[in-house]
């Protein structure tokens, strides 16, 4: 099972898929560009992201 990430921006508990990407409960890929925001792959939106552990980097 995948780290979770808490996307501050629109409330959702996103799941990573690897060290960079992550998919939201919709479906939708996001690209993690730091430890703290990521890139929606959809629509190009930012998105603020916070996770219980900072092990990732």
């Amino acid at each position: 099972m995948g780290k979770l990430f808490f996307d501050l921006t629109d409330g959702d508990l996103n799941i990573s898929m690897g060290n960079n990407m992550m998919m939201d409960p919709k479906g939708d890929l996001l690209l993690k560009t730091s430890k703290n925001t990521a890139i929606d792959l959809n629509t190009g939106g930012v998105h603020i992201i916070t996770s219980s552990n900072d092990d990732d980097d």
